[in-house]
């Protein structure tokens, strides 16, 4: 009889206590990180200057992503897991008081003082996002390598819930009720304004997680990388080198430059096309990130039992390249293939069951090529090999937005079938990797 494979349940409380931990630490960072999405475009406005400004301080943040994630991810390797996750919380916490003070500021040194305040503080929060890759790591030290994909869909779900509640206490933050409440309690050197509450609140819970890092979450028991750490440039260079992470790096370049743009030239398609305002937008996202909690935490926890990581991921990319085709053809779908269902039209039953197969398949693709990182890498270096395609994914979302929106201004359907082309190509990636003309695993 073959050997029972070991499963997380046989990798001891302690483990299961360190997994738990991680997965509630993330989830705090990024309900506060959430908290500000729904302030950022109305508070660049405030500063009197053009939306372009929106997009670029969108892409500041994901550009020192992209920077950061692989040194931070480098380090994890060689100084711990546990320092670095906590030394990202109190960054960020800096961020979001300093990018509440960026109205104050303004009034002090100007425009430029103001704004310039606003943008280095998402640019610190950019830089700090990178502990994303030493979570992923730490899980990867404390589950065995089978049960890995379903670990990691934790994350996945963690992300989930932080971008269901964060907009949803940012926009109770940013209440007028909220406000005057804050004005009346703290002093009056505090700024109390619709921008300046959420983003301190934010920092809150930066603070909450570092506190929770520090009395929760262990360092985990690992190999030790090598002493010396390296520059992006060369960990980049030795990943296209390196035949097994080599595909994995131009998944998420590619993926997250498709999705990124998509979600950005989201909100504008359902306002143009089916009326909808930002309410109506909100409880779109809100519907996205619930159907994408519950598929990377449930449904594929279930699916990593019966079917291998590089299924799971090339199953979410085909579901993906058909929902990001779909998308911009909705209201013709409604008319032809999906009746009224009580008072929604059959244009919104199709917008509904394209979207709850695009988070499907982003889920799916999520975990799964998460976990092929994972194999890819040696135990000595899954927080590098995790940084390296982290960064990726965030160069593809400094990329990804600004072309988009363009090409959204030139024809309302161009973005998303730009991304399900460019997710096609992941297809094909993913698709030689399953028939082994590239390995995945050393």
């Amino acid at each position: 009889m073959l050997p029972r494979a070991t499963t997380l349940s046989d990798a001891g409380p302690s483990n299961r206590r360190a997994l738990a931990a991680v997965v509630a630490v993330v989830f705090i960072d990024l309900v506060g990180f959430g908290i500000v999405i729904p302030i950022l475009p109305f508070y660049v406005r405030s500063f009197g200057v053009s939306d372009v400004f929106i997009g670029l301080l969108a892409a500041s943040y994901s550009l020192m992503q992209f920077v950061s994630a692989p040194y931070l991810g480098r380090l994890s390797d060689e100084r711990g897991r546990r320092p670095v996750i906590m030394l990202s919380l109190a960054g960020s916490a800096v961020a979001w008081v300093l990018f509440g003070l960026g109205a104050e500021l303004q009034s002090l040194f100007g425009l430029v003082g103001g704004l310039g305040a606003v943008f280095a503080a998402r640019m610190l929060a950019g830089a700090m996002g990178g502990n994303i890759a030493a979570a992923q790591a730490y899980i990867a030290d404390v589950t065995p390598r089978e049960e890995r994909a379903a670990a990691l869909g934790l994350i996945g779900a963690a992300f989930g819930l932080g971008f269901v509640f964060g907009p949803a206490l940012g926009a109770v933050f940013a209440s007028d009720s909220v406000v005057a409440a804050a004005d009346a309690l703290l002093p009056g050197v505090v700024p109390t304004t619709r921008f300046s509450v959420p983003s301190f609140a934010a920092a809150g819970f930066s603070l909450l997680g570092l506190l929770a890092a520090a009395v929760a979450l262990p360092e985990p028991e690992r190999k030790r990388g090598p002493a010396a750490v390296q520059g992006i440039v060369a960990q980049f260079r030795g990943a296209l080198a390196d035949s097994a992470l080599r595909p994995l790096v131009a998944v998420f370049l590619l993926w997250s430059l498709a999705f990124s743009g998509v979600q950005v030239a989201f909100i504008p398609f359902v306002a143009d096309v089916y009326g909808y305002d930002a309410s109506g937008a909100g409880l779109l996202l809100t519907y996205i990130g619930v159907l994408g909690v519950l598929n990377q935490g449930i449904v594929v926890r279930a699916l990593t039992r019966r079917v291998s990581d590089a299924r799971i991921a090339l199953s979410g990319a085909v579901l993906l390249v058909a929902a990001l085709a779909a998308l911009p053809f909705t209201p013709l779908l409604g008319r032809v293939l999906f009746p009224a269902v009580g008072p929604l039209s059959g244009a919104v039953v199709a917008l509904l069951v394209v979207l709850a197969g695009l988070s499907t398949g982003n889920g799916w693709l999520s975990v799964g090529a998460s976990a092929l990182v994972s194999a890819s890498a040696d135990d000595a270096n899954q927080g590098s090999a995790f940084g390296v395609t982290q960064g990726a994914g965030s160069l593809g979302r400094t990329v990804g937005p600004p072309l988009m929106t363009a090409l959204y201004v030139a024809a309302v359907a161009a973005p998303f079938l730009l991304g399900a082309a460019l997710t096609a190509v992941v297809v094909g990636i993913l698709t030689a990797v399953i028939r082994g003309v590239v390995p995945t695993q050393r």
